[in-house]
């Protein structure tokens, strides 16, 4: 017969098992739905409407989707919120989970599960030199300043990472800072039309440009029309460049209108930054950096392309340090052309 002093064993372990798995209970958090806040919350969280929340899950839901609804898995609008929470306030991955009622470690899974998604998307979304016919696209850099043939503007943005464990003095840019130096070029309505998110910030951006796959075709003739860059790049016969001292009449013109025209390339890398604060820093590895900074291009693009509203904007400081680069032969006689005969006075 058992002491009626002495608990039973059994009892005791049951009792252990029922308060574990009520302190269970109270972690799970009821689930919100943030489809159901107004635009102008989701505006200031995200960076989208709802519409275009749904427009972009539908995109990438099956690529997103959890297999299974097991341990109360995410669903895949939770996995696309979290995601583009992050990218728009680029704050620390807990601080991220303490808002959307997630653990760190689910923040980062749903994040990467969206980078890759968006990803496949970045042919779609991201075409040289647009989704328009390229004589529409000519002439609405034209209406800017009266620059002719001009199909995109070229520049280089630096995007501050944490500095990493291997190679680390490769990622030290010209201002020591750690950075991804991203290759950028937009069209005269703010689209992307072409990203190279793969080089260390030591990288010269005209080094960037020559390496691409983009220069060759240029070079090949595959399209017909101009680049516009600033003096960091050489000038070629399809990458012009400004005059590096420039005389009075025609040169002085034509810098003009190139410094206007070429304006849309570095208001398009301020909005990309305004609207995803994340690529103010970013404190993973330069290989899920690369691909965070391609997630954040192509949701630029559809964020424009629907017209959504954006964060007030902070274009970068020019360059103080700019390596002047010879121009082609070739390159100074398209130029001289474009000037001698668009911008006598």
């Amino acid at each position: 017969m058992s002491c009626p002093f002495i608990n039973d064993p059994v009892d005791e372990g049951a009792a252990l098992l029922r308060r574990e798995l009520n302190i269970r209970r109270e972690i799970i958090r009821p689930r919100i739905d943030v489809l159901a806040f107004p635009d102008s919350y989701l505006l200031e969280r995200y960076r989208f409407t709802s519409q275009s929340i749904i427009y972009i899950h539908n995109l990438i839901r099956p690529y997103i989707c959890n297999m299974t609804n097991r341990s109360h898995a995410l669903t895949s609008h939770q996995i696309l919120c979290v995601a583009l929470r992050f990218f728009a306030n680029g704050s620390f991955l807990y601080n991220v989970g303490d808002a959307e009622r997630f653990s760190k470690a689910t923040v980062c899974r749903a994040v990467r599960k969206v980078c890759l998604a968006l990803k496949r998307l970045l042919p779609i979304f991201v075409v040289f030199p647009g989704h328009k016919p390229v004589r529409a696209i000519k002439e609405k850099f034209y209406r800017i300043a009266g620059f002719p043939d001009v199909i995109g503007c070229i520049d280089g943005t630096h995007i501050p990472i944490t500095a990493p464990s291997h190679n680390e003095a490769d990622y030290v840019n010209r201002k020591s800072i750690h950075s991804i130096n991203v290759q950028i070029i937009c069209d005269a309505a703010y689209i992307i039309s072409n990203v190279e998110a793969k080089w260390p910030g030591s990288v010269h951006d005209s080094r960037i440009y020559h390496e691409s796959n983009l220069s060759n075709r240029l070079q090949r003739g595959e399209f017909d029309g101009l680049l516009l860059g600033d003096r960091g790049y050489p000038c070629q016969p399809r990458l012009i460049t400004p005059y590096p001292d420039p005389e009075p009449g025609p040169q002085q013109n034509f810098n003009e209108a190139h410094c206007r025209t070429r304006a849309r390339v570095e208001m398009t890398i301020g909005l990309l930054k305004a609207r995803f604060q994340c690529l103010r820093h970013l404190r993973v590895t330069p290989e899920r950096a690369c691909d965070i900074i391609v997630a954040c291009v192509v949701l630029h693009n559809i964020a424009t392309i629907r017209g959504e509203q954006h964060p007030a904007v902070q274009t970068e400081d020019p360059d103080d340090d700019l390596i002047h680069l010879p121009a082609i032969q070739d390159g100074r006689a398209v130029r001289d052309t474009i000037c001698n005969n668009h911008f006598r006075v």
